[in-house]
């Protein structure tokens, strides 16, 4: 049976709004980041698609899943900056005749977000 990976983000009220988020304490890194305006640009409808392609059609590269999103390479790209930045995906150099490959891998399949008052 296989194991599941859980990516915890915690969401922190302080002095009346959400502002400041972090992972979890058993994590290596904490993040500390003003405003909830990053969580909603992680948690969008495309970053959505992208996870969902990368673990069901299993893209051999990020131009690959770009087409497989009907997606412009460069913006899905960005996109996977700020997934890898999170720990959602990883990025894996595969070389095949005489080119590297960046293939996106899914580092979780659950996650969580915790909101503390």
């Amino acid at each position: 049976m296989p194991t599941t990976k859980i990516r915890e983000i915690t969401i922190t009220e302080s002095k009346g709004a959400f502002n400041i988020f972090k992972k979890s304490k058993s994590s290596k890194e904490d993040y500390d980041f003003s405003g909830i305006q990053l969580l909603r640009q992680l948690l969008s409808n495309e970053k959505a698609r992208i996870l969902h392609v990368i673990k069901h059609e299993n893209p051999q590269s990020i131009y690959d899943l770009a087409k497989k999103l009907g997606r412009g390479f460069k913006s899905v790209q960005d996109d996977i900056k700020l997934l890898k930045r999170f720990g959602f995906v990883e990025i894996t150099e595969e070389t095949t005749k005489n080119r590297i490959r960046h293939k996106p891998k899914l580092t979780s399949d659950t996650i969580s977000i915790n909101l503390k008052f």
